[in-house]
């Protein structure tokens, strides 16, 4: 079976996902688009080479609808010969959308195709796409839907973390982001984006808030008492979990995923490929997989997902060097983290989602390329990547540096 490299990544930086974000006046077309012009240029890509550019994206309606990966594959100029194509695996598209693309090399049918992901939330709505799962009586009454943020404040009342719990957990996120940009950890990776006229209007997260204290934190207001006490969804939970008394409400805007606008792109390859390029392999993939888990609480399926492509590529836990899990919330990583008896200090080494933000189709090529350039700065050989994901899903990838 031929093996798949991943020869580059690069990503924009993260907007504030609201009006007056720096990228909101760009569509999700335009980022995506400006996102590819940087790998291909930075690499004197010949993009004819290129079979599929695979984007996933959590809300494919309106302007993010309509395959956007042919569409900013049109918009960016490469060869009218790449196909295009868009998928959906809510959190965790964008590394369902790599792993795609590595599969379809792995299976001989693909020389090369970058996977990676677009969300413009500062232009659409988390529920824009709502479906079944969420809107249909019959389908919503049949798996006791609750939203995701119920979903984290049961892993907490579950598992017993406490306000300080998570909201210490996501002073740590800041602190490791802050850390990460002020030593230019992800400055060979961020693609600056451009205005209409060619001037940059954002070159690093801007979501972040690195003077975050316990103090500060502890004033929020816990975001979801509204959605569990008034809208009832906390009684739907206790009836999926009737060993829970009450809801214990600890999440808030600061121990979750910021809203924010973003892209990314990974490009994947087989050996041809990489000759053909001028091009050196920085890593290959080991496995991935993907798996349903509980779709009431919904967010946990990471250590699940991690176990399964563990015994996949024939591994342990021990073989990962590094670990990289998407920060949905809080107690989504602290789960993990405590499921698999992990050491902090080799997970989300330079801060999350808390602290940088989600956006929701892109996250998991970011991660995956935060991952591989920390690989490389520690000279460290492996890595894990997983995202939980909506309606009870989870997705990881396995790479090993070459």
């Amino acid at each position: 079976m031929p093996e798949a490299y991943i020869y580059d990544h690069v990503r924009s930086p993260r907007g504030k996902g609201r009006a007056d974000g720096s990228l909101h006046e760009i569509t999700a077309v335009d980022l995506a688009s400006q996102v590819l012009g940087a790998m291909r240029d930075r690499n004197e890509l010949d993009t004819a080479l290129l079979d599929d550019v695979i984007l996933g994206c959590a809300q494919p309606v309106g302007e993010q609808g309509g395959n956007i990966a042919r569409g900013a594959v049109l918009n960016a100029g490469y060869e009218e010969s790449v196909a295009g194509q868009q998928v959906h695996r809510f959190c965790a598209s964008a590394l369902e959308a790599v792993n795609t693309a590595a599969a379809h090399i792995m299976s001989g049918q693909t020389d090369a195709a970058i996977g990676g992901g677009v969300e413009c939330m500062s232009r659409t709505y988390i529920g824009a796409d709502t479906g079944a799962w969420s809107a249909d009586p019959w389908v919503n009454y049949h798996n006791y839907f609750a939203p995701q943020g119920i979903g984290a404040d049961m892993i907490a009342t579950l598992d017993g973390y406490t306000r300080e719990d998570v909201d210490s957990y996501a002073v740590e996120s800041q602190r490791r982001a802050a850390a990460a940009w002020q030593g230019q950890r992800f400055s060979g990776s961020i693609a600056p984006i451009k205005d209409k006229l060619g001037d940059v209007i954002l070159d690093h997260d801007e979501y972040m808030r690195p003077g975050t204290t316990l103090e500060k934190l502890g004033n929020l207001k816990p975001a979801f008492t509204a959605l569990g006490e008034k809208a009832g969804f906390d009684k739907v939970g206790m009836m999926r979990y009737p060993q829970i008394e009450a809801v214990n409400h600890v999440h808030t805007g600061g121990n979750s995923s910021g809203i924010v606008d973003g892209a990314a792109a990974v490009l994947v390859g087989n050996e041809t490929f990489g000759k053909a390029s001028g091009l050196k392999p920085r890593a290959k993939f080991r496995a991935f997989t993907s798996i349903g888990s509980e779709p009431t609480i919904m967010l946990t399926a990471p250590a699940d997902v991690t176990r399964k492509t563990l015994k996949r590529a024939g591994m342990t836990l021990d073989d990962i060097d590094l670990f990289e899990i998407n920060e949905a919330f809080a107690s989504v990583v602290m789960r993990f983290m405590n499921a698999l008896d992990l050491d902090p200090e080799i997970v989300n080494v330079n801060g999350g989602a808390i602290a940088m933000g989600h956006p929701l189709g892109a996250t998991g090529a970011m991660i995956l390329g935060t991952v591989l350039d920390e690989l490389e700065r520690r000279d460290l050989n492996t890595a894990l990547v997983t995202l939980c994901a909506g309606n009870g899903l989870g997705t990881a990838t396995i790479i090993e540096r070459v």
